[in-house]
Formats: C-alpha cells, structure tokens, sequence
C-alpha cells in the first residue's frame, strides 16, 4: 500500500505540476528561439513528404523519411487517441480539447528539435543502417562528462516504453477485444504474442514496412469514420467549436473544477498523446535517411499534428456531437466506452465493433514501436551481443501474452514516474544543446532563401559538434548539393 501510494505521489508530482511547467514552458521557448519553426514551414512539411526523396531509400537500403514518420506515427497514435481523448472530457469538460490543440501546437516545435538533433548525432552501423536518439545526442552532443546522463536515459527508455508499455498496449487491446466480441484475453494474447513475435524478429526493416501498411489504413480509416460523423452532424460543428473554446475558458459547466480541470486534463491528454519532448520518437526519426538534419525535424513536427491535432479532434468530435456525454453532466460512463457509445449513436451498433478494431490496430503498432525502443537502447551499450537481443525479443513476446491477462495496475504506475524521469532527462539535454540545435536549422534556413530547393548538409562544415561524418556520406547528388552550398557561404 505504501509502495501504491508513493507511486501516486510522484506521479502527481510530475505529471500534474513539474513536467507540465517544463514542457509548455521549454515548448514555447523552442517555438520563440525558432521563429514559430513549426508554423514558419508547415506547408513544408507536405513538400518533403511529396518529394521523391521522401519515399526513396538510398543504396545502402536506409529508412525512407516517410518510413521513419509512419513508425513514429504508430508509436504516438495509441489507445490514449480514443480512450485518453474521452477521459479528458469527461474529467475536465469540452474545454480540455482547446488546451490539448494548444499543448500539440507548442510540442511540435519541441519535436522538431528533437528530432533534428538526432538526425545530426547519428551513428552508422557496420551494417549499413543508422542508430540514433536522446541517448546520441546526449553523449555525442554534451561530452564525455554527460555520458552517465546518456546510459540513464537508455535504461529508462528500455524500462518504460520496451517493457512496461509493450504490456500495458497488450492489456488495453485484449480487453477491448474481449468486451466487443467476448473473445478470451488469453486467446488474445497468445495471437498478438504470435504475430509480434514474427514482426519484430525480422528487425527495424520488418517492423517499419509492417508500420508502413498498417498505420495509413488505421489513421485514414478513423478519420474517414470520423468525416461521416461530421458529416451527419454538420449543422452542429459551429456550437460544439464554441463549445470548446467557450469551456477551455470557464465559460460554459464542466465537471472537476471548470476552468482548472480543462487545462489540467487537456494538457495532459496532449502531453501524454504526442510524445513531444519524450525522446521517443528521436529514435526513430533518426534512422531515416534524409539529405539534412532539419528535413526529418520538420516531418516529425507533422507526426505531432496528425495525433494531436488530427486524430484526437476525431474522438472529440465524436464525443461531442453525440448524445451519450452530456456537458456538466457527469457521465456513468467513460474512456473507450464512452467512445464506443457516442459512435454508436451516430452508425449504429456496427460503431462499437469500429472502434474495438481501431483499438486493436493502434495498440497493436504501438507494441511494435516500443519493441523497437528497448532494441535502441540496449545497442546504446552493445551493437555486437546478439544474444542480449535475441533475450530481449523473447521477452516482448512472453510479455505481451502474459500482459493481456494481468491488471498490472503497480507496473503502469511506475512506468508513469520512469516516463517523467524519462522526460526530464531529454529535457534537460534540449536547453543544454539548443544552440547546436539552432545552428543546424539556420544551416537549413540559409539555403531556402538562397533558393535551394532541397537543402543538403554538409557534415565537414560541423565537425566540431563531434557530428560522426561516416553518418553523411550523401548520394552523388546530395553530395554535389552540399559542395555547392559549401562554396555559396564560403
């Protein structure tokens, strides 16, 4: 009991008053240093996804930048998409969704440098491939003196996302499963188990054309679902967006302390949501192959606003336009029910069977995306023990078969408080390495206005950032770019 009721203290702690300080705060500082980095190239961000490079590996077989988005896309859109979304209204009211489009707006800039920064501190494996991440850039970045700071990050990163998380995401689908179709969460879990197992010992390639399928269909998928609500409820769009807006302020009832509990939830929800500042995704993001740092920073800005901004307005949207939640109303029903009920009301029953699949689907990619996690971390220490990975693999399967049966209520918590720490650390090495991080993005910027249409970079030209130069050796054409760009500053 002793034991639950500290785990509750620091959770509060963290993620109630520190972390939500610190991240909106770190947030907005990015968003200012940067010149509103994530508004300046929004349109950008549809550029680079469309250009050819975007989809295109090079010859060495290296993540495609539009692989390395979706992977990180499937880690952020989770349960917490549909469940989270219909937690935070229900506790802090329509309100709580302006806050969190707030709190999502802010952390893609916080993502962008994130990201970009593990792009420039990559590693090239003897295999051709690339690893990256907080972890990277921490020891690279800082110095030798940060490295502890490096292997502290990794071991959490193994702890929350590679174990704890890979359990819980087992858990939420299997009894998902289990109360739409009344199938056995053991049955569930033997074949999520199953089917992991076979993704996951295939490796990052696997795992990313295994994410590149399966995380389009699932997000055009509820988003299409979530149009046909829209659609049948057109009239009614303009009063629940003043709703919103009306609620976040104080203006309209809501349940949990009005004004207080719209911001406390929608800033959480939007914080636990998108990742940003997590050092999550720079993991990912760093894998991919990208003629400039600065380039995948800007497609990982784009994934916070597909989960925030996207993909959670269409649990709101579905929420709010039914007749089940009822403002100030305190609703005997919540989370993924409440969802399930609110579709339902709009479909039919179909509805609840819908989101059922789509939370089987989102959690199913989050597994795989955590798996992927703990991998990066244990070859921060070791890229050469195979046997540790090949453990560690079989772990995540008996973990995911095992979680979909267990209420592991004391785990999750404490997952929550080595998030938070998790999250503190990343923090802490984005103030300390902000300036590198800003020299980087003027290097891309630089080249945009002296009209370079794809910007290269030129690795030689910050070798005293300990950036590793065999990370950058560019394809015939990247290279050219870059000497021209070298001789055009020169």
């Amino acid at each position: 009991m002793e034991k639950i009721v500290m785990l509750d203290f620091l959770n509060d702690l963290l993620w109630s008053k520190v972390l939500i300080v610190v991240l909106i705060g770190l947030g907005l500082w990015f968003t200012i240093g940067s010149r509103f980095v994530q508004f300046r190239y929004f349109g950008r961000m549809f550029g680079i996804l469309g250009a050819n490079q975007a989809f295109s590996k090079d010859k060495h077989g290296h993540l495609s930048s539009f692989q390395a988005l979706i992977l990180s896309v499937a880690g952020r859109v989770g349960g917490g998409n549909i469940a989270g979304v219909a937690v935070a209204i229900t506790l802090g009211g329509p309100g709580a969704i302006f806050w969190m489009w707030v709190v999502g707006l802010i952390g893609m800039a916080t993502s962008y440098f994130e990201c970009t920064l593990a792009q420039a501190y990559k590693k090239a494996e003897p295999d051709g491939t690339y690893r990256g991440g907080p972890a990277y850039y921490i020891s690279g970045g800082m110095g030798d003196n940060w490295k502890w700071l490096a292997a502290l990050y990794s071991v959490l990163l193994l702890v929350t996302f590679g174990f704890g998380f890979s359990a819980l995401q087992s858990y939420s689908v299997a009894t998902s499963i289990n109360d739409a179709f009344g199938i056995p969460v053991l049955a569930t879990g033997i074949g999520m188990a199953l089917v992991v197992g076979v993704i996951i010992f295939g490796g990052v390639k696997r795992i990313a054309q295994v994410a590149e399928v399966l995380v389009p269909v699932m997000a055009i998928g509820y988003l299409a679902i979530a149009l046909v609500v829209l659609a049948l409820n057109v009239e009614q769009i303009p009063a629940v967006i003043a709703l919103i807006i009306k609620s976040a302020f104080g203006l309209e009832p809501a349940i949990g302390g009005g004004m207080g509990a719209a911001i406390l939830m929608g800033v959480k929800r939007g914080l636990f949501s998108n990742e940003a500042g997590l050092g999550s995704a720079p993991n990912v993001a760093a894998v991919a192959y990208v003629p400039h740092p600065a380039s995948q920073g800007i497609v990982q800005a784009f994934s916070v606003f597909i989960d925030t901004i996207i993909l959670c307005s269409c649990t709101a949207f579905i929420v709010l336009l039914g007749s089940v939640y009822q403002p100030g109303i305190t609703s005997e029903i919540g989370g993924v029910a409440l969802t399930q009920a609110s579709l339902a009301g709009h479909v039919g029953e179909w509805g609840r069977i819908f989101v059922s699949i789509a939370m089987l689907l989102f959690g199913f990619t989050t597994i795989i995306y955590n798996y992927y996690l703990g991998e990066n971390s244990l070859k921060f220490f070791s890229d050469k023990n195979q046997g540790l990975i090949m453990v560690y693999r079989v772990a995540v399967v008996v973990l995911c078969g095992w979680g979909a049966t267990t209420d592991l209520g004391t785990a999750f918590g404490f997952a929550d408080v080595t998030m938070g720490f998790l999250a503190l650390a990343n923090l802490f090495a984005l103030v300390m390495l902000f300036k590198p991080g800003l020299r980087l993005m003027r290097d891309y910027d630089q080249q945009i206005a002296k009209g370079i249409a794809e910007p290269a970079f030129d690795a030689r030209r910050f070798a005293d950032m300990n950036i590793d130069l065999d990370a950058w050796v560019l394809e015939p054409q990247d290279d050219i770019r870059a000497d021209k760009t070298a001789v055009q500053t020169a």
